[in-house]
């Protein structure tokens, strides 16, 4: 089967600031998305993200996702399949609505027909090194997230079979191939959805730990490229999210901007909102030549 044209369809998770989504829902154009949206978004909210989008927009059934839930990752799966059934994109780009790319579409498109069949995805299998304890604690007993708390069952229980446990971002870009796999494993193994929807914050382990067991996904490991396409503010103190950028943040965002000089450059940045980031992406949007209606005078630093 011939490899599809290098195209990006981008599956957005979105709860709040309808003004950054729509953001960015423009700054993506003309790339297909397909749009999650809380069920628990107050209507007014919701309205303001969604009525009167463009065609190339999509809307996905909506559910009640949140901080470390397991309908994180199910939206994720959602949006996969709808991509796949959809589009003939050559890779799919998983993305919160506090996101915001650092390219073109046509730089998005060279990077991809550069590195076909390939997807971008760091992972860590355990110990991961930054999770606590390796992150074994995560798969051995069952959690619930609770107002930004995490509840566990202090019973330890059975992994499942045939499974690299592995670490992974939220946000991730992978190929085509990649994302039916991972739907075609999911549909396979119930066993799997049932373990993860009590695995603390599954969506940060559920796709890297199909894609990287070979035992699911054979040839995952030279079909991947162990590089993130995003650019994320950490700052090396512990925290559960990453801070927002701000224009104080306008000359280390940039600096990043091309990423090292021997692998792909980062394509997307992240944690963007309305109220602390809306004069650091008109800052942007000159640099990268992004939306058409950018406010005037918006220059580069």
């Amino acid at each position: 089967m011939p490899t599809p044209t290098a195209e990006l369809a981008c599956v957005v998770l979105a709860h709040e600031d309808p003004t950054q989504v729509r953001r960015l829902l423009e700054a993506l154009d003309p790339f297909p998305v397909f749009l999650h949206c809380d069920v628990r978004t107050p209507d007014a909210a919701h309205d303001a993200m969604t009525d009167g989008l463009p065609s190339r927009v999509h809307l996905l059934d909506r559910r009640r996702t949140g901080w470390a839930r397991w309908e994180n990752a199910a939206a994720e799966l959602a949006g996969y399949r709808a991509a796949l059934a959809g589009t003939d994109a050559s890779h799919i780009a998983v993305l919160t609505g506090s996101d915001y790319p650092l390219a073109t579409a046509d730089e998005v498109r060279a990077v991809l027909g550069r590195h076909p069949g390939r997807s971008f995805l760091v992972t860590h299998p355990l110990p991961h090194p930054d999770w606590r304890g390796g992150g074994w604690s995560r798969f051995r007993y069952r959690h619930w997230a609770w107002r930004k708390h995490m509840l566990r069952l202090p019973v330890p229980r059975r992994l499942p079979r045939g499974v690299v446990l592995t670490g992974g971002s939220q946000v991730k870009l992978i190929s085509r191939e990649h994302a039916q796999a991972v739907v075609d494993v999911v549909d396979a193994r119930p066993d799997l959805v049932r373990f993860w929807r009590r695995v603390w914050i599954a969506d940060e382990s559920l796709v890297a730990s199909i894609l990287n067991s070979p035992a699911l996904v054979p040839g995952f490991a030279d079909e991947h490229l162990e590089h993130p396409l995003w650019y994320i503010g950490w700052d090396g103190t512990r925290m559960k999210s990453p801070p927002w950028l701000g224009t104080p943040d306008a000359g280390r965002l940039l600096e990043h901007w091309t990423g090292p000089d021997d692998q792909p450059p980062y394509l997307f940045a992240r944690k963007f909102s309305t109220s602390r980031s809306a004069d650091l992406l008109d800052l942007v949007d000159a640099a990268v030549g992004l939306r058409a209606h950018r406010p005037a005078g918006a220059t580069a630093p």
